[in-house]
C-alpha cells in the first residue's frame, strides 16, 4: 500500500514576511464585527427582547432554516447522479463537467429573473406556447431556482470524492451477495459523507446568505429582512441583531459540518494498490443519461440564456449605460482578486511550508471570513467605518477590501493545493546554489504555483462581480455595477432592461468558469 507521507512541523524560523499578512486579515474581519456587536448591544433591553422573541422573527427563522435545508436536498439530489454519471459512466466527461461546472456563471438572482421573465403574462413561454405559465414564487420556487444554480458547489465536491473511491469495495460487497443498489449504498455512499457535508455546507452557506433572489420570488428569510431593516425602516439596530442570529446560525452550520465528519477514517488500510474507477458503458440506459444531463443544463443554463436573449430584442438602445457597467464591475472584482490573491499567497505557504497550530489558525480565520453572510460582513463594515474613519464610508477602496477579505478563502485553496505539488526539494536545491530566499521564491516556487494562483485569481473575480450585499451597502453613492443594475430592473419587472446586463454578468461569469476548467485540465 502507497501512503502518502505527512511532513512533520517545521522547526525552522518563519519569516515575519508571512505571519504579517495573516494579522492584517484578522483585524479585518474581526475589528468590524467587534463593532457590529456594539452596535446590537446598544438596544435598550425592552426593545430587544420584543424584536428578538417576536412572532415575526420566529418566522423568519422557520422560513430560513426552511430554505436552507430545502436548497441542500434538492442540490445534492440533482448533483449525486450528475457526478455518477461524470465518473463512472462512458458519457463524454467533457458534457457532464460542462453541465455540473456552468451554472458557476450565472448568478441566483439572474436566475430566479429569468424564470420570472419566462413565465406570467406577457413572459417568454407565452409567446412560444401561447397561453401563460404561472411564474414561481414562495418557498418552493425559491427552492427549485436555488437548488438549480447552487447545485455545482456539491457536484465539485462529489465528483473528487467519487475519482477517490476504490472499486474494489463495492466489488467485495458484490461478492457477498448484494445487489447493484444495495452495494452502492452500503460501500461507497459512506466514503463520499465528506463530500456531502462539505457540498451541503457550502449550498446552505449561500442559501441563508441569499437575499436578492428570495426578494424577487417575494419568500421573506433572515437577509432579505436585514436588507429591508437596513435600506427601508433604517432600523440599523434591528438589522445588527438580525445579522448576529444569521452569524449564529451559520456558525451552528460550521461545527455541525465539523461533528459530521469527526473521526471519519476512510483511507485505504488493504494490502494492494488503490485503483482507478472504472467506467460503465450505460447501453439502453444512454439516453435516459443523456436526457438527464441534457435536461439539467438546458435549466440551469439553457432557460436563463434564451430567455435573456429574448428580452434583449426588445431592449432600447442601453450602450453607454452598459459599458459603465460593465467598467464597475471591473474596477471592483479585479482588484479584489488581486488582493484576495496577494493576501492568500503568504498565508497558504506558512501554512504548507511552516505548518503549526498558528498557520492553521490564519487560513481558519480566513474560512470565518467567507461563511460569515456578507450582508453581515457588510453591516459590520458600516458600522466600523461610521465609528472609527468616516472618510472611508462608501468608497470604492472600502468596498475593494472588503470584498478582497470576504472571498479571500476562495484563493487560498488553489494556492495551498499548488504548493503541495511544489517539491520543497527544488527550493533547498535553488538554495544550495546560492540563491536566497526571496530570489528561490520568484525563481522556483512562484512559477509552480502559476495554474493555482490564476485559479484562484478566477474564483474571487467570479464572486465579487456576482456580489450584491457588499456592493449595495459599501459602493460609493453612483457607482453601479453589472449585478446592480440587472437586480434593480428585475425587482421592478423591467425584464426587457435587465436583460442586456444579465447576458453581461453571464459572459463574464462563463470566462472565469472556462480559466478554472482550462486549469483543473492542466493539473
Amino acid at each position: 500500500m502507497q501512503v502518502a507521507a505527512r511532513e512533520a512541523p517545521s522547526r525552522k524560523p518563519v519569516p515575519w514576511l508571512l505571519p504579517a499578512p495573516a494579522f492584517l486579515v484578522a483585524a479585518g474581519i474581526f475589528v468590524p464585527l467587534a463593532y457590529l456587536i456594539l452596535r446590537a448591544l446598544e438596544a435598550e433591553p425592552s426593545v430587544l427582547r420584543e424584536a428578538v422573541l417576536s412572532p415575526r422573527n420566529a418566522l423568519l427563522l422557520w422560513n430560513t432554516l426552511l430554505l436552507a435545508g430545502g436548497t441542500v436536498g434538492g442540490s445534492l439530489l440533482l448533483a449525486l447522479p450528475l457526478a455518477l454519471l461524470d465518473v463512472r459512466s462512458d458519457l463524454p466527461p467533457l458534457l457532464t463537467a460542462l453541465v455540473g461546472t456552468l451554472p458557476l456563471a450565472i448568478p441566483e438572482y439572474v436566475g430566479a429573473y429569468a424564470f420570472l421573465a419566462a413565465t406570467g403574462p406577457g413572459g417568454t413561454l407565452e409567446a412560444v406556447l401561447g397561453v401563460p405559465v404561472p411564474r414561481p414564487g414562495g418557498y418552493w420556487g425559491a427552492t427549485v431556482v436555488l437548488s438549480l444554480f447552487l447545485y455545482p458547489y456539491a457536484f465539485l465536491n462529489l465528483r473528487t470524492a467519487l475519482r477517490g473511491v476504490d472499486p474494489s469495495l463495492e466489488e467485495s460487497a458484490r461478492s457477498l451477495g448484494y445487489g447493484p443498489w444495495t452495494a452502492f449504498v452500503r460501500s461507497v455512499l459512506p466514503q463520499l459523507r465528506p463530500a456531502l457535508s462539505a457540498g451541503g455546507l457550502l449550498v446552505a452557506i449561500h442559501a441563508l446568505a441569499d437575499f436578492a433572489t428570495v426578494g424577487l420570488l417575494r419568500y421573506e428569510t433572515y437577509s432579505y429582512a436585514i436588507y429591508l431593516q437596513y435600506s427601508a425602516a433604517f432600523d440599523r439596530t434591528y438589522a445588527a441583531w438580525l445579522a448576529l442570529l444569521l452569524i449564529g446560525l451559520v456558525t451552528g452550520l460550521l461545527w455541525g459540518e465539523a461533528r459530521v465528519v469527526r473521526g471519519l477514517r476512510l483511507a485505504r488500510t488493504g494490502a494492494g494498490a488503490q485503483r482507478a474507477p472504472r467506467r460503465t458503458a450505460l447501453g439502453p440506459w444512454r439516453w435516459a443519461a443523456y436526457g438527464y444531463a441534457l435536461g439539467l443544463g438546458l435549466a440551469s443554463v439553457g432557460v436563463p440564456v434564451v430567455v435573456l436573449a429574448h428580452w434583449m430584442l426588445r431592449a432600447p438602445g442601453m450602450e453607454a449605460e452598459i459599458a459603465q457597467a460593465l467598467a464597475g464591475t471591473l474596477r471592483l472584482a479585479t482588484p479584489a482578486a488581486l488582493l484576495a490573491v496577494g493576501l492568500a499567497l503568504p498565508i497558504a505557504y506558512w501554512s504548507v511550508r511552516y505548518p503549526s497550530i498558528a498557520s492553521a489558525a490564519a487560513e481558519r480565520v480566513a474560512y470565518f471570513g467567507y461563511a460569515t453572510p456578507p450582508l453581515a460582513f457588510a453591516l459590520a463594515v458600516v458600522f466600523f467605518a461610521l465609528r472609527t474613519t468616516p472618510a472611508l464610508y462608501q468608497t470604492l477602496p472600502l468596498l475593494v477590501a472588503a470584498a478582497g477579505l470576504h472571498f479571500l478563502s476562495e484563493a487560498i485553496g488553489p494556492v495551498r493545493a499548488g504548493l503541495y505539488q511544489a517539491p520543497p526539494r527544488l527550493e533547498e536545491a535553488a538554495r544550495s546554489l546560492g540563491y536566497g530566499p526571496l530570489s528561490t521564491f520568484f525563481r522556483v516556487t512562484l512559477p509552480l504555483l502559476r495554474p493555482g494562483l490564476l485559479a484562484g485569481f478566477a474564483l474571487v473575480f467570479l464572486s465579487a462581480a456576482k456580489d450584491l450585499a457588499l456592493t449595495t451597502l459599501l459602493s460609493p453613492p453612483g457607482y453601479t455595477t453589472l449585478a446592480v443594475r440587472v437586480w434593480g430592473y428585475a425587482s421592478d419587472a423591467m425584464f426587457e432592461r435587465a436583460a442586456p446586463y444579465g447576458l453581461a454578468m453571464i459572459g463574464l461569469g462563463a470566462a472565469a468558469v472556462g480559466i478554472l476548467m482550462r486549469t483543473e485540465r492542466g493539473r
